[in-house]
């Protein structure tokens, strides 16, 4: 049953009446499962698991024994570990790496007891997100710069000092599954850990096994976006010494993860997604997200001076995006504009300006409900045609 836009604008109302309640507005998002935008929307299994899990007390230590046995099943870790967000869990990878499970160490975190809390990380791989780790007492070592960096610069970084190597697997920096391979053939050569952040890498599917299978001794992935978990969950999985490690220095302990803590509901929350996703038809998923795409592309392909296509790319774009850009003909108001109307419009769709210098506006419609594909195409039409 195709879904028109007017429904779809309905069915927004229904479902955001609980934000609108307390003057708070609800929207479609075009963005994918950016955090400032809540993630996703969790399937209704996991928010009726979530109530159910709210309704009875459990001994906290035996409820996380077992989400890291089933984490550890569906990642191929040794263990896992439920966090409060893919960050919180680079903050745990650092502190199980630097205080490990020393109980004099761990009290001092964020300061380290000792000289070696070093982690190598390359330039090309600096973001927002590097803090985590140096919140759980690392001190990072840059190596390299923003485009290039060599292996004998990783290992002459490599000191007494150094307690690990990091990696960030990011969308917006050039590394693949070939550079985490030649890092952690680096860390362990020399008997280093390699810990990464692959907060945003699902889909594609596979990557919940990937990193692990490549050799990655710690990986952090976020619940809130594919997986669909609750938007303040996230998974840590590796090592088993090393996670018993991180659960050490996490919350319900008196450590730097105090403030960290995440709720039985959540745990229960993350478990059930987590089900669900390694379930889920992905191809189904992929199939939806072209076809979606299509729909905004059909409705602006023709407009002088736009162009449009959906890129997809299991390390760029996983999930299909549309990419808008403007060509010389092109005599209408800027990407910012366009995007800001339609985001001051009602009901608001929050949508991008593209950092691309090939592109000026991008959609993802990982997080669109049935019928708002068709109401973006719609209002991408009139914005576009009014020039």
């Amino acid at each position: 049953m195709v879904v028109k836009s007017v429904d779809a604008v309905d069915a927004l109302r229904r479902r955001g009446s609980v934000y609108e309640r307390f003057g708070v507005h609800p929207i479609i998002n075009g963005n994918g499962t950016q955090t400032i935008l809540g993630g996703s929307i969790m399937e209704p299994e996991v928010a009726e698991a979530m109530a159910e899990a709210s309704r009875t007390m459990v001994v906290l230590e035996e409820l996380n024994e077992a989400a890291g046995q089933l984490i550890a099943e569906h990642t191929g870790a040794e263990a896992g570990l439920v966090t409060s967000g893919a960050a919180a869990g680079l903050t745990l990878q650092a502190a199980a790496v630097v205080a490990g499970e020393d109980p004099e160490r761990i009290a001092l975190l964020p300061e380290a007891a000792h000289d070696r809390n070093q982690i190598v990380i390359k330039s090309s791989h600096d973001s927002e997100f590097t803090q985590a780790w140096r919140q759980g007492g690392a001190r990072l070592v840059w190596v390299g710069n923003e485009e290039t960096c060599h292996d004998w610069e990783i290992e002459s970084a490599i000191s007494g000092e150094t307690v690990a190597l990091g990696f960030i697997a990011s969308r917006w920096h050039p590394d693949s599954f070939e550079g985490l391979s030649k890092f952690v053939e680096i860390a362990h050569g020399h008997g280093l850990p390699l810990l990464v952040d692959a907060a945003a890498m699902l889909p594609p599917a596979e990557n919940l096994r990937r990193f692990i299978e490549y050799g990655a001794d710690l990986v952090s992935y976020s619940g809130g976006k594919a997986i669909k978990a609750p938007q303040s969950t996230g998974i840590l999985c590796g090592r088993a010494d090393l996670i018993a490690a991180a659960k050490l220095n996490a919350s319900p302990h008196y450590s730097i993860g105090r403030p960290m803590k995440v709720a039985r509901e959540e745990i229960v929350g993350l478990m059930a997604a987590l089900e669900l996703y390694v379930r889920r038809d992905h191809e189904a998923d992929m199939r939806r997200w072209f076809s979606e795409g299509r729909t905004i592309v059909d409705a602006v392909i023709e407009i002088p001076g736009v162009t449009a296509t959906i890129e997809q790319d299991d390390w760029l774009r996983p999930v299909p995006e549309v990419s808008i850009a403007f060509t010389s003909e092109w005599g209408g108001r800027s990407a910012e504009a366009i995007v800001n109307a339609l985001a001051e419009g009602d009901p608001p769709i929050i949508i991008e300006a593209s950092r691309r210098d090939d592109e000026d506006i991008f959609i993802n419609p990982h997080g669109l409900m049935p019928g708002e594909a068709e109401l973006i195409a719609e209002r991408l039409q009139v914005e576009f045609e009014a020039g």
